[in-house]
């Protein structure tokens, strides 16, 4: 009997309707969408004209503050230039020279890149005087003098000096992670007269700037990150709040996609806490704000810390020995270890090759795939074993057709049994797939080295490509479509076409067809697909592109039908051994079988 592996009239009709139905609802909201996104524009204008950054006044302690008195500082390395403002003495510009920033208004990552820069940060030392008035370092104009490599800023306030000495690494010969690091030692003297505190509040507000193309990823993978126990234990935490009371924190960081802002103390945070707010549209990410305590000694604060401003690159980050290299996302556990020391590996490996990225990842999926032929090869295998004793479970089906389902069930159960055929082995490869997909999921958009690098029509494989521009914003689509999407979203389709024909279809009535429901799936994969990395687009078509492949070859070259069916009916003849699991499923049905007929017997007593 001639298998039809397609699609049949009232399933392409369903998927047709299917398809409007989804179509019309994106347009149908489309207008109500437009209104709500102007609406919310205005009031975000408005917001931020209400919530600009605007230059700290420090009217409560210095009423004589003038633009004018304000002074800047600058150091700088072959990695960094670092600005400091007087006012509060604090870091106000921080770029990264040797990356770039994307532009949405050219498309390229042609701007500087500033992690710091228009008070987007902003951080002090916080107590009270002997009066409970609030002083913070923040408020004070600083005098600013630079030696070196050295900036020495220095405030004064009723008879007490405050002093910030910032010192970077100038050397050209210094090792890297030494040239990201901006050591910041906080000096005081004559404080004890004015305050009895013996700790201090640090707090500091920062502002995540959109530095990335994709701004929806780049958003959810800002967040709060740190260390603590002697710099052993690491968390992180995207949630509105954050609380850590009883850790004392190492250090505490901003990480971005790709880039980190982290302050250090020698003698650690206590009593930590923060808030995070999504920030919709404009140049910012998020708002967050974070507050911890510092030990003061005999009410002066003499503490030694250290700013990091670096970017998240693996090997650099685990030169520090600071648990720095947590701060990556790659996943937890397995995943995270296939990430680190394989895929970064092989692309690296490859890479050196002198290859572009887009066929970097081309390479890498063949080699995956072809680690997992086997498996594959077991799984198609399997799918012309279950073809060649069709017919006998259409009979099974056709005998039992009014009889108990339990009945039927062992039945077909009896069936791939005597064959040889153990259905479960087909969920193998989907297991298999799943730690897979996560990893992979991490590591396009997280990998540094993929970052800025084009293929073909995608300027950067850790975004998403957006060649054919809508003229409206569809809901969870966007405003574009990603070619890498679509291309991806057409081979599972047609992947999904040539595995289906093996499915059975549902015999009772009201149970949901399944065949339907797995061509509905790569349509849904489409909107996940548009807005991540088009790195991670361009290897699932390549992977489901080989996958096609792969069944062409072992359906018409490698696996003879006759010779399978040859092999079941000798699979019949041995006397069979029941594994475990068939003898542990067989138990729970004859077990489930006995309590029905008890039931019905008891039904019929009454």
């Amino acid at each position: 009997m001639q298998q039809n592996n397609g699609l049949d009239k009232s399933q392409i009709i369903s998927f047709a309707v299917l398809c409007l139905v989804l179509f019309g609802f994106m347009f149908y909201f489309q207008n109500k969408q437009s209104k709500e996104d102007a609406v919310k524009a205005q009031q975000q204008k408005t917001e931020q004209a209400k919530n600009a950054v605007k230059q700290t006044q420090a009217t409560n302690i210095n009423p004589n503050v003038t633009p004018g008195s304000i002074q800047t500082a600058t150091l700088a390395n072959n990695e960094l230039k670092i600005e400091f403002n007087s006012l509060g003495g604090q870091v106000s510009k921080v770029e990264l020279a040797k990356y770039k920033a994307y532009d949405h208004k050219t498309d390229n990552a042609d701007l500087p890149l500033y992690v710091i820069t228009k008070n987007n940060s902003n951080y002090g030392f916080q107590f009270k005087d002997k009066t409970g008035k609030i002083i913070n370092t923040k408020d004070l104009v600083f005098a600013p003098v630079v030696n070196g490599n050295v900036a020495t800023l220095t405030a004064n306030y009723n008879g007490a000096t405050i002093q910030f000495v910032y010192s970077l690494n100038n050397n050209p010969k210094a090792e890297l992670k030494d040239q990201y690091a901006l050591d910041f030692k906080v000096r005081t003297q004559g404080l004890a007269k004015i305050t009895s505190d013996n700790k201090a509040d640090f707090i500091w507000d920062y502002s995540v700037r959109n530095l990335e193309k994709g701004r929806a990823q780049e958003q959810s993978h800002s967040e709060f990150s740190y260390a603590f126990n002697n710099y052993k234990d690491y968390d992180y935490d995207g949630r509105t709040t954050m609380e850590e009371d009883k850790e004392t924190l190492n250090w505490i960081g901003v990480k971005q996609q790709f880039f980190a802002s982290v302050i250090e103390s020698k003698t650690g945070f206590t009593q930590s806490k923060g808030n995070q707010e999504a920030i919709e549209e404009g140049e910012y990410l998020k708002k967050l704000n974070y507050e911890g305590f510092v030990q003061m000694t005999g009410s002066e604060l003499n503490q030694d810390f250290t700013w990091y401003f670096m970017p998240l690159d693996l090997p650099l980050l685990k030169t520090y020995d600071k648990n720095f290299d947590e701060i990556l996302p790659l996943g937890w556990s397995f995943i995270g270890w296939m990430n680190r020391y394989f895929f970064m590996w092989l692309y690296s490996v490859i890479a050196g090759w002198g290859l572009s990225a887009g066929w970097v990842i081309f390479l890498m999926t063949i080699i995956v795939k072809l680690i997992l032929s086997p498996i594959m090869y077991k799984q198609h295998k399997l799918s012309a074993m279950m073809r060649v004793i069709r017919p006998e479970i259409d009979e099974v089906n056709a005998k039992f057709k009014d009889a108990d389902p339990m009945k039927k069930q062992q039945a077909t159960m009896e069936v791939y049994r005597k064959a040889g055929v153990n259905q479960m082995a087909g969920c193998l490869p989907a297991l298999v797939q799943i730690p897979i997909f996560y990893a992979l999921f991490r590591f396009f958009p997280n990998f540094i080295d993929l970052r800025g690098k084009g293929f073909w029509f995608a300027k950067d494989l850790t975004a998403y490509d957006d060649l054919i521009k809508l003229p409206f914003k569809v809901p969870f689509l966007g405003d574009h479509l990603s070619v890498f999407a679509l291309a991806c979203t057409v081979v599972i389709l047609i992947y999904t076409v040539m595995t289906s024909g093996n499915m059975q279809q549902p015999q009772q009535e009201g149970m949901p067809n399944m065949k339907v429901l797995m061509y509905i799936f790569p349509v849904t994969f489409l909107f996940f697909l548009n807005t991540s990395a088009s790195g991670l687009s361009w290897y699932y078509f390549v992977s489901n592109a080989i996958n096609i492949l792969i069944i062409l070859v072992i359906k018409y070259v490698i696996l003879d039908e006759k010779k399978i069916h040859a092999q079941i009916q000798a699979n019949k003849e041995k006397p069979k051994t029941e594994g475990k699991f068939q003898k542990r499923m067989r138990e729970m049905m004859e077990k489930a079988q006995e309590q029905q007929n008890v039931q019905q017997q008891q039904r019929k007593k009454k």
